[in-house]
């Protein structure tokens, strides 16, 4: 059964619970500009930015799309550490930009700049890095 990747518009309970546990994982660099991971949950839902990654009803991997006016932005990504390694993350990364393509936008990754896993993991997927 293939990752589902979706808009979380109306999560239920069991929804919010996988999120809270997704940036549970997150490492303290990744949370900023937002105070904690329940801000940035509620913040991604209420703007209509967060992106999920969904495998038998679960939530195991999200992650903020940004549509700006001249290019769109993939950033606070992560996935479950239970998770890691099985294409959940490239999946999400995989379909901001078929999103981003079909609006005729160009996808970058927000991260930090002096951050070096994120520069290789920018270099791996072929986007520009836009630093936070």
């Amino acid at each position: 059964m293939p990752v589902i990747v979706e808009t979380v518009s109306a999560p239920s309970a069991q929804d919010r619970s996988d999120l809270e546990k997704i940036y549970a994982d997150a490492p303290d660099w990744l949370l900023p500009p937002f105070a904690d991971a329940g801000e940035l949950i509620g913040q991604g839902i209420a703007r209509g930015q967060l992106l999920a990654g969904r495998f038998n009803d679960r939530l195991l991997g999200a992650a903020l799309l940004e549509k700006g006016e001249d290019h769109w932005r993939l950033s606070h990504l992560c996935v479950r550490k239970v998770t890691r390694q099985r294409g959940v993350g490239r999946r999400l990364v995989d379909e901001a930009t078929r999103l981003a393509r079909e609006a005729g936008k160009p996808l970058r990754l927000a991260a930090p700049r002096d951050h070096l896993e994120t520069q290789a993991l920018a270099a791996r997927l072929h986007l520009p890095l836009d630093p936070l």
